[in-house]
């Protein structure tokens, strides 16, 4: 770890080398819905979600995308929501991998609301869904490579999107070195949990962002434990019933 955690590290995650995998990955994913659980992953998530729902005048019908979902775990905290609020939700999760299309499958089999499909960002089709999330999904880009994701995500939704991320601080990263040490021996688990705290964010970092043309109606709040919650509305976006 870095002293400060002051730069945003540059090392790829195990995760992001496509040529591994395995069961060693479908591992890591059931262990990280542990660390989920453990640090409240769900919540920034949902409350990006309700906060642009509102914006866009509370919709009886929704739909969303959720990139890099991994087993898409967190979208089950949406999912009861959406059935509180009676809003019929549809959820799509997508991935790269077929580990997690497996996976996601898998933890969704009963649950007619959620569809899973095995893709990369850049091969969706533009206004497809109205809202797209990434939960611990854009920290795997570059400060070069930032920038065209959240772009991207931005055209692939009608009514905006939301970012779910980390906090770059040394404080989490300690909680998170640690519970991976209790809870796995996955190695993708071991060295990519500290690893993906230190390529987290801080406000300035959102505050570049918020620089990048056509994202400059981005707003962060950071939320506990450790995370930021983002959205970008879409300019002139819209709800399709």
């Amino acid at each position: 770890m870095s002293k400060t955690l002051q730069a945003r590290e540059s090392r790829p995650e195990l995760m992001d080398d496509w040529s591994q995998g395995g069961p060693k990955l479908r591992e890591a994913l059931v262990h990280l819905r542990r660390l989920n659980r453990l640090f409240g992953a769900a919540a920034p998530t949902l409350y990006g979600v309700k906060k642009l729902w509102r914006e866009a005048g509370s919709p009886r019908t929704l739909s969303i995308v959720d990139i890099g979902s991994g087993s898409g775990d967190v979208n089950k905290r949406l999912l009861r929501w959406a059935l509180e609020e009676g809003v019929r939700l549809g959820v799509t999760l997508v991935d790269k991998t077929e580990e997690a299309a497996k996976e996601a499958s898998l933890y969704y089999w009963n649950e007619s609301r959620v569809q899973i499909r095995q893709a990369d960002l850049f091969e969706l089709e533009a206004n497809s869904a109205d809202i797209v999330t990434g939960t611990q999904f854009v920290h795997h880009f570059s400060g070069e490579e930032l920038a065209g994701a959240v772009s991207r995500m931005l055209d692939i939704s009608r009514i905006g999107i939301v970012l779910n991320d980390i906090h770059r601080h040394w404080l989490p990263w300690t909680a998170v070195w640690l519970a991976t040490r209790v809870i796995s021996n996955n190695p993708y688990i071991r060295h990519d949990g500290p690893l993906s705290v230190a390529k987290g964010f801080r406000a300035d970092d959102w505050e570049k962002l918020r620089r990048t043309p056509g994202l400059e109606r981005l707003s962060y709040s950071w939320r506990p434990l450790f995370r930021y919650a983002v959205t970008i509305p879409k300019e002139d976006g819209g709800h399709n019933d």
